[in-house]
This record gives C-alpha cells, structure tokens and sequence, in this order.
C-alpha cells in the first residue's frame, strides 16, 4: 500500500474511529462485491460513518483529496449501483451504524428514520405504534431504507401505495462536497420552489448520499384475504384485475404473476420453500386483499370474483388461503424467485415496464423472441402485474458462460431483444431495479438523448469531479 492511501486510512480513522475503517482485504470482500457475484471492484477503505456529521465529513476529507465515493447500503440490488470498481482510490461509506428511529408520529402518520436502519425494522417500529409502512420485497430483513430511497425500490405493495418515491416526504442529504441538504420536513403539502428532494430518490447515490428521511405511514390491515389463481395467459390475469377493482376498489392490495417456468425454477433450487400447489397452468397469479377494518370478511367479496372468473373461463383454479400459515408458503414461493433464478443459473436479468394493455403481447412476443435468439436460454418470468413491471430472466447454463467475450456477447444479444420489444410496446426498460452498471449500455442505447442530456446536467452541477458513484447510470468514469 503506497504512503498516500496510508494517509487516506489515517484521516479517515481520524473522523469515525479506527474500528470503523476497513482497509483492504479479505474484510472489505462483502463490501466490495455485489449480491449476485457478477462485479469485483476495489477499495482503498469501507468507511462506516456514524452520524450524518461524520458522513459530511467523511465526503468532504474524500472530495479534497479527489477520491470517489461509492455509497452503499444493504448491498442487496440487482444492478451493481452499490459496487465499486477496480479503480485504486474508491472509499465505500456504508451506514450501518446509523439505525436510529429519530421520531414517528401516529398523530401525522409519519417515521422519521436514518438511512442504515433495516426495511424489516421499519415495519416494526411502524407497528410498535399501530401503523405500516407498505414498502415490502424480498431483501427487507437486510436491505437499508437509504438504498431503497437511492434506488426507487418497488416491491410487492406498489399497486396500493406506490414506489418508494411515493413514500417519502423529506430527505436529509450530503452533497458530493460535503454539504448537507436539510430537506427533512415531514409536510404533506409543500410548494416552496422546486422538489428538491426528488433528484436524490432513484439517483442510486450519484447526486448524494441519503442519511435520513422523513416516511409516510398508513393504518395496518387488519383483516385480508389471499388467493393463487392458475391461469392459461395473462390475458386473463388482467381481465380478472378488472373484475377486482370493480368489485372491492382500494382493497385490492397486491397482484404479483409467476409462470410455470419460474416456480419450476425455485422447486429444483429453493429445498427450504415448499411448492403448495400443483403446476398445471403456464401463470400463476398471486392475489392479496387487505382493510384496515378488523373483522371485515375478504373472503366474501374475493371468492365471488374468483367463481365468477372460473364460470367466465379466466382461472383454472382457485386456491384461497384458509389460514395465516397457508398465506405465508404462497408468499414464500414469491419471495424466492431471486433466489431460484440465481441458483438456476447465470442470470440475465430485466426490469421492463409496459402499459397494462400491452402486457399480455409484451410477455408473448419477448418469449418468443428470445427463444428464437437463443435456444438454449431458460425464460422465466415474474412481476407486479398490476403496475406493468413484469420481469423477464433468461437463465443460462454457467458452462456456456466461462469465457466473459461469450458471455458478454449472449447477454448482449438477449438484452437487444428485451429491449426492442420493450420500446416496440411503449414502454421503459427499468421500472424498480435501477441503471447501475449493468444496464448503463442499455440506457444510453434506448433513451431519449435529451434525457440523457438534462441527468448529465444535473450530474455535472453538483457533482462536477464526477467523484460520487462513478461510472453508475452513465458510461464508466463518466461525471
């Protein structure tokens, strides 16, 4: 290690103690490496700030010394915003250490957390006080309420109550030079000039870094009803969506489809996740209806629309949960996809969004397209399908991807394809995951250059060394 990064190591033990530096090593390799494997970068520190004084200046003592700066929460995201790369001189700050609920509030339905506390200890502290914050996925016993703030995190919920931009009322952030954004005001109605605070959600830490916010809360269910509907297409997955909220409006709260493909994929990998149904249909569709009344029959009103689906010839099947324990081995098997898919094999990913018309020829047509494309591919399928966002995986066998100019070159053409079909349907190539790395090829290849343009300008006034998650969103180095 040269004399310099000895110094950084130093300076930066001087700020947030020297338990809270990690220097380079086999301690840095969970911080320095994605969820999924995929990228290896390098670190001349993982640096654990413990207030937002710290944070501040932490990225001060950085932007002096012209070091880049990869904020980094539960690392737990799909595209690589969270990795540094293999530059020498990348600093990760991770937020681990600031978990404090700073104040909640029942009277204004409101959470006031810091950035490294756990979505799952979120919902906690929510219903602690009788209230729920809705955002819910797979990682949220380790993700970190700043990623999900940096990354837009969707999740399961968004049909009720939004994206996680929706979700939130004030931001506290600290800017690529060390200042602090004080936009921590938890007002529900609020026309003062322009909303700063949304530059910074869905910015997967290239404008700043989030070590606060301000979060809306919601009565809690009190009573639902869950069912798993077999279905032939998605078609009728869509007509049967129509039917819901013409029937029981807002209680519709969660609609998510799989395909056969998919389940297959989680049973032969997942041996902890029970499989509680049988595999008959090619789509397996997910309802969820809550109330925060208690003691409000949901069964009722569902199992009407479901007979009335059955008579019509849209479902198969119907299977309504007759318990709590039956709800939760449905859920499971959803919440195991990325589990599967990662077991399954190399992953190609997607995050396609659509307008809801179009889903049904979007998911048909890109099937077909890949499979033409590449016969070998495994398609698997998933999503939200009430917000649009069906995620379309290709798994291949690992041993047709040894050599990376192959596997580049596979995951190029299958990511042509994807997006092609996405633009052909009127619709954007990332609804939750985020750009990152994986998909900055892909963005500056789809998008429209004036957009392009104005998220550069952005970029270039408050970061202009281009030292806050580079090569993120944009090209490789690019500020």
């Amino acid at each position: 290690m040269s004399d310099t990064f000895r110094d950084v190591l130093t300076g930066l033990a001087a700020i947030v103690g020297d338990k809270h530096v990690i220097a380079p090593g086999s301690d840095q390799e969970p911080y320095v490496v994605d969820w999924r494997g995929r990228y290896h970068g390098r670190a001349v520190a993982v640096v654990k700030p413990g207030s937002t004084a710290e944070v501040s200046s932490v990225v001060r003592y950085c932007a002096e010394k012209r070091f880049a700066i990869v904020p980094q929460g539960g690392n737990t995201g799909m595209c690589g915003a969270a990795t540094p790369d293999d530059r020498a001189g990348n600093v990760v700050i991770r937020l681990d250490r600031m978990r404090a609920v700073r104040d909640i509030s029942p009277l204004a339905n409101t959470v006031t957390v810091e950035a490294g506390c756990i979505l799952a200890d979120v919902q906690s502290a929510a219903r602690d006080v009788d209230r729920y914050f809705p955002l819910s996925l797979g990682a949220e016993g380790s993700c970190q309420i700043g990623g999900n703030i940096s990354t837009n995190a969707g999740g399961t919920a968004v049909l009720r109550y939004g994206p996680t931009r929706d979700l939130v009322l004030g931001l506290e952030v600290v800017l690529p030079d060390g200042r602090v954004f004080n936009g921590l005001r938890a007002l529900r109605k609020d026309n003062t000039g322009y909303a700063l605070k949304q530059l910074f959600i869905g910015a997967e830490g290239t404008l700043g870094i989030v070590t606060a916010a301000v979060l809306k809360l919601f009565a809690p269910p009190r009573s639902s009803a869950l069912a798993l509907l077999k279905l032939q297409g998605v078609e009728q997955a869509l007509e049967i969506m129509a039917r819901l909220r013409g029937a029981v409006g807002d209680r519709l709260g969660s609609l998510e489809i799989m395909s056969r493909s998919q389940i297959e994929a989680i049973a032969a990998t997942v041996p902890h996740v029970a499989i509680p149904f049988a595999l008959t249909t090619p789509w397996y569709l997910i309802v969820e209806l809550t109330d925060a009344l208690a003691g409000v029959d949901l069964n009722e009103p569902l199992a009407a629309v479901l007979a009335d689906a059955m008579e019509a010839g849209l479902a198969e099947d119907a299977i309504l949960a007759s318990n709590l324990a039956q709800a939760k081995a449905i859920w499971a098997v959803r919440h195991s996809v990325s589990e599967g898919n990662k077991r399954s094999g190399y992953v190609v990913s997607h995050d396609s969004v659509v307008p809801l018309e179009r889903q049904a020829a979007f998911v048909t047509n890109v099937e077909a397209r890949i499979k033409a494309a590449v016969p070998h591919a495994t398609v698997v399928m998933h999503g939200h399908i009430g917000d649009g966002n069906i995620h379309v995986i290709a798994l291949i066998d690992r041993a047709r991807c040894q050599d990376p100019t192959v596997t580049a070159a596979l995951v190029a053409q299958i990511n042509e394809v994807v997006d092609d079909e996405t633009a052909a349907q009127g619709g954007a190539i990332s609804a939750e995951h985020g750009i990152g790395i994986t998909n900055r090829g892909r963005l500056a290849r789809v998008a429209d250059p004036l957009d392009i343009e104005l998220m550069r300008s952005i970029k270039q006034l408050l970061d202009p060394y281009g030292l806050m998650n580079p090569g993120k969103i944009f090209g490789a180095g690019a500020a």
